[in-house]
């Protein structure tokens, strides 16, 4: 009799084992705050968080120092000189556009290499803009385009030197 409770036990023992990690608790206490870990230690690998605890920064700092020179952070601004071209209508009107821009530069020595070649940035502007109608250059959307295509033809006109950004400090269509 001894014997038939002591297996009884052991077969309640070993069921309430069971019950206690059934598979919805062996998910929610288990598997679940294990993927909340790796996946919070992954996205601090990627995202680079975790590069300073482990030394990796001592390692990066010197490079991105020397890639960047001396001129760190400063920003240099070079205004050209006040472009007036007449649009294309469809109207027996003309319509014009005056147009103020201020470039943003890499670095410093770029500015002697956009001075040699102004005559070609002058032209590569007139011969743009005077393919543009007033609708086009509406609203935000076509100033952003406008600046993308300034920027993209300075570039090409520059090379190797490079223009960061095309600003406008004045536009006017009359």
């Amino acid at each position: 009799m001894a014997a038939d409770t002591f297996d009884e036990d052991l077969g309640a023992r070993r069921a309430s084992a069971r019950k206690r990690l059934s598979g919805k608790k062996l998910v929610l206490f288990v598997i679940l705050p294990l993927l909340l870990i790796f996946g919070a230690a992954a996205g601090l690998w990627f995202s680079g968080a975790l590069a300073p605890l482990m030394g990796a920064s001592e390692k990066a700092e010197p490079v991105a120092a020397a890639a960047s020179g001396p001129q760190a952070g400063q920003a240099i601004y070079w205004d050209l000189p006040d472009i007036l071209v007449n649009l294309r209508t469809d109207g027996p009107r003309p319509q014009f556009l005056k147009i103020s821009i201020s470039l943003e530069l890499d670095r410093a020595d770029d500015r002697a290499a956009i001075e040699r070649v102004m005559p070609r940035v002058t032209d590569t502007f007139q011969v743009y803009l005077r393919e543009l109608r007033a609708d086009q250059l509406q609203g935000s959307a076509g100033l952003i385009r406008l600046r993308e295509e300034l920027l993209s033809r300075i570039n090409a006109a520059v090379r190797p030197a490079r223009v960061k950004d095309v600003l406008f400090k004045e536009m006017l269509i009359q």
